[in-house]
């Protein structure tokens, strides 16, 4: 393979190849960068393929980008492949297409259409009282149960035409898809991603930063991780189809050294958990959370333990967590359910801070209506505009401040050219890793030089996929606004919490915010402001930051809404 660009050289979306362009410049990129975690059957795929025809090559690549393995011949018509069943006999003889796959009932009733069940199940439909008429739900309904056994497309149907393979109208079945989705996974590192990517950056709806690769910058290090990842993922697909958790769980692979994995392993676990808790079977349930070891996981080992009036031992796992030094969200769990457990306990109670009143707003307003919509006209000012900014302002103007810790190009964060952000970005280790970078950032508050890094920041990035600067509503006007009137003070401790926790911190940020930039010398000359409609209330991240909020003496309120015709209570 010839070796790989740092960024996508791809046709235009005018070139009718353009899909095959992107694919091999996948190719080669994992051939370039991932050799050594290849087998030989795929390392002979990449150059087997680059040895095709261009149709055959193409015609390939539409089946991989479709949905599921099989595919009848007649719907594989693509004007610049040309005559489909000469663009599939090359792939036929290496293998890759199954041109007379065997062929289970639930596949043959999802590839030929009503009337060609009829013809094909026309002897089993007469044995069953069937009328010729019969509608394609009522036929597998009733004959589902009978036909266990797959065949092959001639078997099922012998005197079809479509039997054969040169005909226009056979079933065929890729057979290489395993390698494909082995290969996209070592480029994106995830099976999130697929070739869609390219196709929203050639249209410009998706452009990403550009981030210089090194030979560390792989998803994966060896190949038995990458066997992990796809064992975990299949794991979660057989859950999902209905499995049970206690028989999955024997499968789960052991505890690796590769933290990111580990993070996967954990959150598989926890579903696994999940699912056996759902379904009663809470011994199973508290293993597979014992085994998962999150802060998520424990919380509800322990919601199991109370509900099996397990109150000794709840009460020596919450003790353990809670001198564990957990983060924010299992911190707030635990206060919860210690003193639910030293109440059964008889044991004495706890202190504990007592939860700080927020200031309150009752509004009334004519409705329904979308109630931040609502609050925003009633309140907004031209001396005092309120701006709706829920979760993205604040995560914003840190994303803009601390761009180059964001994407700083460390090992193992950067490693295609698609990302929406490091692929370390939500693992326990990462602002470890770029602790000086950040202090940097941050120390712009200190100097006063923020505000230009930010605005220009805005104006180089602006549109650039980030996991943090929401464009749509972070435009500048509204950074521009929010500079002038939030100190940097304010700031500062305000980043340096989401940092403390970027995944549950970016979210429960109040709703709205007003400027004041005319407010007196002295007084704040901004407040934020959270909205609850009619019986909604504060959820447990909201009330995080508001106690935050108090802490710091930031201004902040909550604005409950009543309709004008409605009685509704009061929270």
């Amino acid at each position: 393979m010839n070796s790989a660009p740092d960024a996508p050289v791809t046709a235009s979306l005018d070139d009718p190849f353009y899909y095959l362009a992107n694919f091999r410049f996948v190719l080669s990129w994992v051939g370039q960068r991932h050799a050594d975690l290849l087998a030989a059957d795929e390392r002979a795929f990449l150059r087997q393929f680059d040895a095709l025809p261009r149709s055959s090559q193409a015609l390939l690549v539409r089946m991989v980008m479709r949905k599921g393995e099989l595919f009848r011949l007649s719907k594989l018509s693509y004007a610049e492949v040309g005559d489909s069943g000469a663009a599939m006999a090359p792939l036929i003889a290496l293998g890759w297409v199954d041109s007379d796959p065997a062929l289970s009932i639930d596949e043959l009733f999802n590839q030929l259409r009503l009337a060609e069940l009829r013809q094909v199940l026309a002897a089993e439909m007469r044995a069953a009282g069937l009328s010729a008429s019969s509608a394609k739900s009522v036929l597998y309904d009733t004959l589902a149960s009978q036909l266990t056994e797959p065949q092959r497309l001639s078997q099922w149907w012998p005197s079809a035409s479509v039997a054969s393979a040169s005909t226009s109208d056979s079933v065929v079945r890729l057979n290489v898809m395993n390698i494909c989705d082995r290969l996209r996974l070592m480029f994106f590192g995830n099976l999130r991603q697929d070739w869609a990517e390219f196709v929203l950056t050639e249209l410009g709806l998706q452009r990403f930063e550009t981030v210089p690769f090194t030979p560390q910058s792989r998803a994966f290090q060896s190949r038995q991780e990458v066997d992990t990842y796809l064992v975990l993922h299949r794991l979660r697909q057989r859950l999902d189809a209905g499995e049970l958790p206690a028989d999955l769980h024997c499968e789960v692979p052991p505890p690796g050294d590769n933290r990111w994995l580990a993070t996967r392993r954990a959150r598989l676990l926890l579903h696994l958990g999940r699912a056996a808790e759902r379904s009663g079977d809470s011994a199973t349930a508290l293993t597979l959370y014992g085994d998962s070891g999150s802060g998520e996981a424990r919380i509800r080992q322990l919601r199991v333990l109370e509900r099996l009036g397990e109150h000794p031992a709840a009460f020596e796992l919450a003790t353990q967590a809670l001198n564990s030094h957990p983060n924010e969200t299992e911190h707030q769990a635990l206060a919860r359910i210690l003193p639910r457990l030293r109440r059964r306990l008889k044991l004495p109670a706890m202190s504990s801070d007592p939860e700080p009143a927020h200031e309150r707003w009752d509004l009334t307003l004519p409705g329904p209506q979308s109630v931040e919509r609502g609050v925003v006209q009633a309140l907004s000012e031209p001396r005092a505009p309120v701006c709706y900014v829920e979760n993205s302002l604040l995560t914003g103007l840190f994303g803009l401040l601390c761009w180059p810790a964001i994407f700083a190009p460390l090992p193992g964060a950067f490693f295609h050219p698609f990302h929406n952000g490091p692929a370390d970005l939500y693992r326990d280790d990462f602002v470890a890793r770029r602790r000086d970078a950040f202090d940097t950032c941050l120390a712009r508050l200190a100097d006063g030089s923020y505000r230009d890094v930010m605005l220009a920041t805005w104006r180089e990035k602006f549109g650039l996929v980030s996991p943090f600067v929401h464009w749509a509503i972070v435009d500048e006007p509204l950074v521009e606004l929010a500079l002038a009137c939030i100190p940097a003070e304010h700031l500062r401790v305000c980043f340096e919490r989401l940092l403390g926790d970027l995944k549950a911190n970016r979210a429960g940020l109040p709703d709205l915010i007003q400027f004041l930039p005319n407010a007196p010398e002295g007084s704040p000359r901004y407040r934020m402001i959270e909205v609850k409609g009619p019986g909604d209330r504060l959820q447990d991240n909201q009330r995080r930051w508001l106690k935050f909020f108090h802490r710091h003496d930031m201004p902040v309120a909550v604005c409950y809404v009543r309709w004008a015709d409605r009685a509704e209570p009061v929270p």
